[in-house]
Parts: C-alpha cells; sequence; structure tokens
C-alpha cells in the first residue's frame, strides 16, 4: 500500500492545492528519503521552482516543478498534507516545501520507506527509478503482446504480476482481486497461461483498477489519501482480506496462503489449482 488507485487518488486530490504554487524554500528533516541527487543540491535546484503538472505512472508519483520532475514513491504509508507554514513540525513528518501562498506541501511517512529522485526532462525514463517501469493496464500506452511477452516464466502468476517490470501498478490487494476475477489460481506458473487467459487477465486488471480508481482506492489499515479521506474500494472486495467468509459467485470458503512470500486470498472452487488455462 499505496497501489496505482490510491496514488492515483492523491494525484487527483492533491493537484489543485498547489498548482501554480511557487517554491519559496525546502527543508528537509530526514536526509535519506532523498535519492538523487544529494540533499543541498536537490534543496537548491527546487527552490523558486513552480509546481506545473502532477503525473504518475504505475506507483510513482511525478511532480512536474519548472522543467524538473521530482519522482516520489509513497511505499508503505507515505503521505501528503498541506498545514500552515508557520504549522510545528509533527512527528512523521519528514520533507516540507513552503509555498508562495502561505501554505506548506509536507511529506509524512511512519515508515520512512518513501523516496524521491530529482530529474531531469531527458533522463527521466532513461535512468532509475523508472527506466524498467512497465506501462499499466488502465493506460493507452499499454502493449498487451508486450505484456504477454514480459509474462512468460516460471514464477507464479501472482508474483509475475506483482512485478512492476511486468505491469505496473499492481500490488497485493489488487493482484488478489484481479487474479479472482480472471478465476487463476495465483500458484499458476505464468508460462502456463493460454493467449486467451492472459487477454483475460489484462481485461480485468482494468477493470478492477478503473472501478478502484472510481472509488478513491482502498483503505486498509491506516492509509489515507493526500487529505486523509478513507478510499471505499475496500467494500467491494471478492477476495482479499476475506478469509474464512463466503465466495461471492460460488458461496465456498475462501482461503489464505503464502505466495511468492505474500499473504494470498483466493477461491480454492473459482480459482482450481490445475485449472487447464
Amino acid at each position: 500500500m499505496p497501489e496505482l488507485p490510491e496514488v492515483e487518488t492523491v494525484r487527483r486530490s492533491l493537484f489543485p492545492l498547489i498548482k501554480n504554487r511557487t517554491i519559496e524554500n525546502v527543508i528537509v528533516y530526514f536526509p535519506r528519503m532523498i535519492k538523487e541527487p544529494d540533499v543541498e543540491t536537490f534543496k537548491r535546484r527546487v527552490r523558486g521552482q513552480t509546481f506545473k503538472a502532477i503525473e504518475r505512472l504505475g506507483k510513482h508519483l511525478l511532480f512536474k516543478v519548472g522543467d524538473l520532475t521530482m519522482i516520489v514513491h509513497l511505499r508503505m504509508e507515505g503521505k501528503f498534507m498541506i498545514k500552515a507554514i508557520d504549522a510545528p513540525k509533527d512527528k512523521h513528518e519528514h520533507l516540507r516545501f513552503n509555498l508562495s501562498d502561505g501554505q506548506a506541501l509536507c511529506y509524512y511517512d511512519v515508515r520512512k520507506f518513501g523516496t524521491l529522485h530529482l530529474k531531469e526532462a531527458n533522463t527521466l525514463y532513461t535512468t532509475k527509478p523508472l527506466r524498467h517501469v512497465a506501462h499499466e493496464p488502465i493506460s493507452e500506452a499499454f502493449d498487451f503482446n508486450a505484456f504477454a511477452e514480459k509474462l512468460k516464466s516460471d514464477r507464479p502468476v501472482k508474483a509475475a504480476i506483482l512485478d512492476q517490470k511486468v505491469i505496473s501498478g499492481i500490488g497485493n490487494i489488487y493482484a488478489d482481486e484481479i487474479l479472482f476475477c480472471a478465476s487463476i489460481h495465483p500458484d499458476t506458473p505464468a508460462r502456463e497461461l493460454s493467449r486467451a487467459r492472459i487477454k483475460k487477465l489484462a481485461e480485468c486488471a482494468k477493470t478492477i483498477l478503473n472501478k478502484a480508481v472510481e472509488s478513491g482506492g482502498t483503505t486498509i489499515r491506516t492509509y489515507k489519501n493526500a487529505l486523509g479521506v478513507d478510499g471505499m474500494f475496500q467494500l467491494h472486495l471478492n477476495v482479499h482480506m476475506r478469509e474464512g467468509e463466503a465466495c461471492k459467485k460460488c458461496g465456498r470458503t475462501l482461503k489464505k496462503k503464502k505466495t511468492a512470500g505474500r499473504g494470498t486470498y483466493f477461491c480454492p472452487t473459482c480459482q482450481k489449482k490445475g485449472r487447464k488455462t
């Protein structure tokens, strides 16, 4: 958490609050968050820049500041908040941009896992962290043939669709929901999927993610969006976090197991292991 729908919700809710605001000063409380360039260079280069747009690729937020791009990965629990420029620092606040309107854009992260890279336009997609990030299923740039080719491996299909180099934006929650939608057992070796089943998988990914975006994402445990608002897609979950409950399709009991080291929820009847795919 957060995954594509949650990050998209952050993008949509946050940009109107900072659009055309100029960064007057930057305070970095946790230097390890800034991965590139060094902290002093980062502060010097973004000072005086104006927020022009926020774009997104997979789980990454792309803040357009002048001719530069700040790439932010929220990791587990990162979030942005707006508060008064003279408000005191909060416990889990690690980065603050003081803006020209008297407000401050602040980054919070309980676990301190979030990262930030500052890039020139000509290196944005040719260097880390975006160099190998695949297109997401809800993007017009999504290439089904490229996805089908990248999917070919001996890994369980769940592990494959969690790989951001294969398809971006999908994390543990939506992987479970997508595989249930496609009636695919999470342990199925990805290379065994027929082209028809891969097409179904891609279609389900698009459907599930779009529906989750419309619902503002999923709120599980402590994650809220940029304004501290809960998403509502958890009301539509079919399998994730529903171990022991009845399957909405067949009525049988939903199970939980480990796949590729991740807690995985599925229906052993609708997603039969070994079913011809």
